[in-house]
């Protein structure tokens, strides 16, 4: 069975993107891995030349910023590198993603069972999304989401959609997948607080007119999801290690100002009901 491996970036280091650790906590599983690296302002394409591994296979490409659309830029380009994957299946990991080596043996399990199924052509992880620091994480499954595909059969009729957060058919159906016991730590919101907030305001570049992205820009809270946050007590990826000791800015998560969680629960469960009223009452 061969497995391809395939991930996009661009401007990885000007945005604290842990781009490395994503390709190196995949690369376990994979015989190839297909990076697209864009015409980026740093030293991005060299970082990546520096991983020490003949399974890294690198594409350069020039991003077509005009793709403003939904995101479709990212899309885009996450199919141009799905096209190169010669393997059964592919894995893929967007840049600020890291897969736990504690779950790679469920990943490969998972494979070995469902190759020969036609029933199945993806397979779903759930989330882990850190925020502020690497201290704190996202409990709030309302606001994020908590399953994602990361894995599909080498199928032509199977492609990144929208903004490359999920996979479909090329006519826009859903592809079938099947959840598997492993987690994708999403690192999206860890990163110096200017940083993000620049990140953040750029990447509404890719989604909306000028207009839209100075008022985006205006009106930014770097962190504007407080209130349903948890103490991480677990272990990160081996190959976070280094980043961990790199955080070296202040967050406070403010959970003293959170309501008890089971009251918390309880908002999260009607927030449905309560913001459909909010909207009639109007």
């Amino acid at each position: 069975m061969k497995v391809s491996g395939f991930t996009i970036i661009k401007n990885g280091v000007k945005y604290f993107y842990p781009f490395k650790e994503a390709i190196l906590s995949i690369l376990p599983l994979c015989d190839e891995v297909i990076v697209n690296v864009g015409d980026s302002e740093d030293n991005t394409l060299e970082i990546i030349e520096s991983i020490k591994s003949d399974k890294i296979k690198i594409i350069k490409s020039v991003w077509d910023m005009s793709l403003r659309e939904n995101g479709e830029l990212l899309s885009t380009e996450t199919n141009r590198a799905l096209k190169e994957c010669t393997g059964e299946w592919c894995v893929y990991i967007q840049a600020d993603e890291v897969l736990h080596e504690k779950f790679i043996p469920a990943v490969n399990t998972a494979m070995e069972r469902f190759k020969n199924n036609p029933d199945v052509e993806g397979l779903r992880f759930r989330y882990k999304h850190f925020y502020g620091s690497y201290d704190y994480y996202q409990d709030n499954y309302r606001n994020w989401y908590i399953k994602e595909c990361r894995v599909i059969k080498n199928n032509p009729g199977i492609v990144s959609w929208g903004d490359a957060m999920d996979f479909r058919h090329k006519d826009g159906s859903k592809i079938i997948s099947a959840d598997i016991k492993a987690e994708i730590y999403h690192y999206g919101y860890v990163r110096p607080p200017d940083t993000l907030t620049r990140k953040r305001i750029d990447f509404q570049k890719l989604y909306g007119t000028d207009e839209e992205v100075v008022k985006f820009a205006e009106s930014i809270i770097t962190y504007d999801d407080l209130g349903n946050l948890k103490k991480f007590n677990e272990t990160h990826p081996a190959v976070m290690l280094e980043r961990e000791r790199q955080c070296n800015w202040n967050f406070d998560a403010g959970l003293d100002k959170q309501p008890p969680d089971w009251m918390r629960k309880i908002l999260i469960f009607m927030h449905p009901l309560t913001k459909r009223l909010k909207a009639l009452l109007k």
